[in-house]
């Protein structure tokens, strides 16, 4: 691995990484260093953010459901609060997704000598399941399996086959994000590493 060298900060000081140091590849110029840092810091900015709209999601869908009964009191009520969960998964998926597409890009164009995504890469194949669920996928089953008791509990024939279609469709949609999130580590690094070693036109 290239030697990294922090210039802008004296040992002990408190000043801002982002701000005050910068990480140099011995290997990569200054655009390739200022579009290194960029990413790495949309990576960690996004995984904030999908950390923080989980708790929100959750708290609107409750918050539409109690609004949405309270005024609709038929069972189709419930689509609704549905939509709030569905468009919630939707969004921390996208983020995820690009997350790591960013991570592949950054692992092949920045990091041919090795480093974080590597090492992160690796310890996923070497270790499975070691670490949390990425799109909170058994959350968002358990929110739309709550969400469709009151139609199992106070709806006619017609409605519960109706929304229960409809929920079920909703989780086999999560199921099968959850299978191409595993699907794409692997993916995006066999065609970044394509477009790498394509020759140029």
């Amino acid at each position: 691995m290239p030697s990294p060298a922090v210039s802008g900060v004296k040992p002990g000081s408190d000043h801002s990484v982002s701000t005050c140091a910068v990480l140099l590849f011995v290997s990569l110029d200054t655009r390739q260093q200022a579009e290194y840092l960029a990413l790495r810091d949309t990576i960690r900015q996004r995984g904030t953010i999908r950390m923080v709209l989980v708790p929100v999601v959750f708290i609107g869908w409750a918050a539409t459901a109690v609004a949405t009964a309270a005024v609709i009191t038929v069972a189709i009520s419930t689509l609704v609060p549905l939509l709030v969960l569905v468009a919630g998964f939707e969004t921390i998926f996208a983020l995820h997704m690009n997350v790591e597409r960013i991570g592949r890009y950054l692992q092949v164009f920045h990091e041919q000598d090795g480093g974080w995504e590597h090492v992160a890469m690796e310890f996923g194949r070497r270790f499975p399941g070691g670490g949390p669920d990425a799109l909170f996928t058994q959350l968002f089953v358990f929110g739309i399996s709550v969400n469709f008791l009151p139609v199992a509990l106070g709806g006619d024939t017609t409605e519960i086959v109706i929304l229960a279609v409809l929920h079920l469709f909703a989780i086999y949609r999560i199921r099968m994000a959850r299978t191409a999130a595993a699907r794409q580590r692997t993916t995006d690094l066999e065609r970044y590493t394509q477009l790498r070693d394509a020759p140029s036109e």
